[in-house]
């Protein structure tokens, strides 16, 4: 067991730029095996190794899994999820690209964003129908309290 890591303000992890797994999941809401998995499968690379051989992250690395979390749910595949993280680095890479190269990872930016906004919305219906169905339980129970007869003790 290693003891707690100190903490500067505005800082984070043990040196100030780098958190061991732990935190990165108290912090992304991930498990450590999704983590690792995600890890096996090259959507995120710790950035560094401690000397003891422990994990590394950075807040960059942090954003990646927070990208990959929010994927998730809306049933993007690891291969979408590899594919999005590969043009937004490409496009906040410091190299130039030329415009050709620049407009069409905006397009896969652009493809990915349309269609988390068609899963946002058969969420959102999806939703709506719980809800309803939810009221409707809740009525049956309340108007079955309601004109349910007294019970006698003796």
């Amino acid at each position: 067991m290693h003891p707690p890591l100190a903490r500067k303000a505005g800082k984070t992890g043990v040196d100030g730029k780098h958190m061991q797994i732990g935190e990165v999941a108290a912090r992304t809401e991930l498990s450590l095996r999704t983590i690792r998995h995600y890890e096996e499968t090259g959507l995120v690379i710790p950035s560094a190794r401690s000397q003891g051989g422990f994990r590394l992250y950075t807040e960059n690395d942090v954003s990646r899994l927070m990208v990959i979390r929010r994927m998730k749910p809306l049933g993007f595949t690891l291969d979408q999820m590899r594919d999005l993280l590969d043009a937004t680095d490409r496009l906040d890479a410091d190299a130039q690209l030329d415009a050709g190269e620049r407009e069409a990872l905006l397009e896969r930016v652009r493809s990915y964003q349309q269609a988390a906004a068609e899963q946002v919305a058969k969420l959102r219906v999806q939703l709506a129908r719980a809800e309803d169905f939810e009221a409707t339980l809740r009525a049956r129970v309340d108007s079955d309290v309601a004109t349910a007869p007294a019970v006698i003790q003796t």
